[in-house]
Order: structure tokens, then C-alpha cells, then sequence
């Protein structure tokens, strides 16, 4: 199977969700290429038709079966893998939404292999993609209705 993502000709555009509930957030760690290993929040790839926070929504509901309310932005992040000779092997541009737990309890599907609910600040203990900690501080400011 040709992916589409792998050398592509133009970058994806992606969604991820930090989940609070009870002051802990959600990290998923991957159990697959690109990010294999590395803690990270629930997200994907945006469908056509869709608005940036039904993707993340659903998104969330596929990879880990909970029901979450999308409250805003909190930040992006850009992802770009070079193979060893330079090219463009993968590029994703994030939106990266801060979130409620509405309902559920985490069911992982085959693209991940662990999840905690975590304190922002245990997060810094882990093996993550970049910038997670920031985008957790941020998301944080809008579920506290501080920013």
C-alpha cells in the first residue's frame, strides 16, 4: 500500500486534543512509525468536510474511545522528518485544541500502546514529541478560563 503521507507534495494537515479531566491530562505514547515510542496527545489527520475540532473530536474517539468536548485553540505545532539524504519524507502541520473529558474510559486502538492520565508537570519526565509540554501549559491557561 503507496501512503500518501510518505514524500509528500504538500504538508497534512492534523489535529491533536489535550484532554483535562479532574487536572490531569491524557498522554498517549505511539506504537508506530513516525513518532514510535514518544508520548503525545491523541490526533490525526483532518478528513475533508470536516471542521478542525469534529477532526479532533473524532480523532480522539477513534484512537482512544472518549467522548470529549473541544473547548479552543491552543497552539500548533509544525512535524517535518527528513530521509538521511534531506527529502521531505513527512510534514504535518498540528492544531493542537485544548479539551474536557465528557464520558468514557480509554480504549487504545493499534496506533497506540499506553495512556496515563497525568499532573502538566509530570509530563516533563517522559519522552515526548516537541514542544508537549508547552501545548499541555497552554491548554491548561484555557480549561482554567485563565486565558
Amino acid at each position: 500500500m503507496n501512503d500518501v503521507r510518505t514524500y509528500p507534495t504538500r504538508p497534512f494537515l492534523a489535529v491533536s486534543a489535550a484532554i483535562f479531566r479532574d487536572g490531569k491530562v491524557l498522554v498517549v505514547r505511539r506504537a508506530r512509525k513516525p513518532a514510535l515510542n514518544l508520548y503525545t496527545m491523541p490526533g490525526g489527520v483532518v478528513e475533508a468536510g470536516e471542521t478542525l475540532a469534529e477532526a479532533a473530536a473524532r480523532e480522539v474517539r477513534e484512537e482512544t474511545s472518549l467522548e470529549i468536548e473541544v473547548l479552543s485553540l491552543a497552539g500548533h505545532r509544525e512535524a517535518m522528518m527528513r530521509d538521511k539524504d534531506g527529502r521531505v519524507e513527512r510534514h504535518f502541520v498540528i492544531m493542537c485544541f485544548a479539551a474536557r473529558w465528557v464520558s468514557g474510559e480509554v480504549t487504545l486502538n493499534e496506533e497506540l500502546d499506553e495512556a496515563q492520565w497525568l499532573l502538566p508537570s509530570e509530563i516533563t519526565r517522559l519522552r515526548t514529541t516537541d514542544g508537549l509540554a508547552e501545548i499541555v501549559a497552554d491548554a491548561a491557561l484555557i480549561v482554567n478560563g485563565k486565558r
